[in-house]
């Protein structure tokens, strides 16, 4: 037997903050395809509050499927965003909106055999805040948008509509 003990792993350790529940912001949202061609929004979680205010809890996707929908509506309360009929929603109605969010480790080998570890956010792991008016509460202030369906093919603020654009996601 040989081993050799001055060999070292090739690990990745993304996992800023231990497992727990924080009040997190939405920081970031990148929109993306998944493999199927299905809409995902990528949502970057920063802590809002507390001892690991600031740092990165984790990064969380929201995917605008059939099988997926169910998620996005929790996801969409617990952020104070309409979560039932047809809505119209642009990925930066998210940011700056705040939830309770759970996250946990995870660690997994990429294809290049390196190990990565990172948060993960559970299947349920967004609650809306406790107390905040229209579930979600927000921070800092949205940025000002044109009213009216105003500029450049841009929808309104995320709003409810009994429209039934071919652009709308159906909740």
């Amino acid at each position: 037997m040989e081993i050799d003990f001055d060999a070292v792993d090739h690990v990745s350790d993304f996992i800023t903050v231990p497992p727990g529940t924080y009040l997190c912001r939405v920081g970031e949202v990148r929109p993306g395809t998944t493999r199927a061609g299905d809409e995902r929004w990528s949502l970057r979680l920063v802590v809002a509050e507390g001892q690991h205010v600031g740092k990165q809890a984790a990064w969380d996707s929201l995917v605008f499927s059939v099988r997926g929908r169910a998620r996005a509506r929790q996801v969409f309360h617990a952020l104070g965003l309409p979560a039932q009929g047809r809505v119209t929603v642009e990925p930066s109605d998210l940011e700056g909106r705040q939830a309770l969010v759970e996250v946990r480790p995870v660690e997994y080998a990429n294809p290049s055999g390196e190990v990565v570890r990172r948060n993960e956010v559970p299947y349920d792991g967004f609650k809306p805040v406790p107390g905040a008016q229209g579930s979600g509460a927000q921070e800092p202030a949205p940025k000002p948008r044109p009213q009216g369906g105003g500029g450049k093919g841009r929808k309104p603020q995320a709003t409810a509509t009994g429209d039934a654009a071919d652009d709308q996601v159906p909740f």
